[in-house]
């Protein structure tokens, strides 16, 4: 049974970069079991300073949340970690709220925070251990067609 990991999708407006790369940095063990993308800054920080795996895609202002918005909406990935700035403008806000809403369409968790990223990692946490128990029920398969069957066995 292939486990599937799950796609997060890390995103972070610049005076909250060092809130997820904190964050990033206490969950690492979790993240590792995760496939991460990132915008391009925000995924940099993270593989610098976690030493995690990220795919990155262009800065945010420069199209980064229009393409992760784009892989949500494809079904390409299934969590949005998303450390926005709700006191602060930023020149794509339109970028901002069509990631947010494509989030919440298609239905996948999103945090916007410490605390939601945080109940996040628990369900992740949950789902990797479910996984895991699940493997240890499958019985190992039996090569029956080499079992040798005493003729004397067959008689009632």
């Amino acid at each position: 049974m292939k486990i599937h990991k799950q796609r997060v999708a890390l995103v972070a407006h610049d005076n909250l970069k060092p809130e997820l790369l904190g964050w990033a940095k206490e969950n690492w063990r979790i993240l590792a079991d995760c496939e991460l993308f990132a915008t391009g800054t925000t995924g940099k920080q993270v593989m610098e300073q976690t030493g995690l795996g990220v795919s990155c895609f262009l800065s945010g202002p420069y199209g980064g949340d229009q393409q992760i918005g784009a892989r949500i909406s494809e079904g390409l990935l299934d969590i949005l970690i998303f450390f926005w700035d709700p006191m602060s403008t930023a020149p794509h806000d339109a970028d901002v709220k069509a990631l947010l809403r494509l989030a919440t369409l298609m239905n996948i968790p999103v945090a916007n925070n410490r605390s939601t990223a945080d109940c996040i990692l628990v369900m992740i946490q949950q789902q990797q251990l479910h996984h895991q128990q699940k493997r240890s029920e499958i019985p190992k398969q039996v090569n029956y067609r080499f079992a040798s069957i005493h003729p004397a066995s067959l008689v009632h």
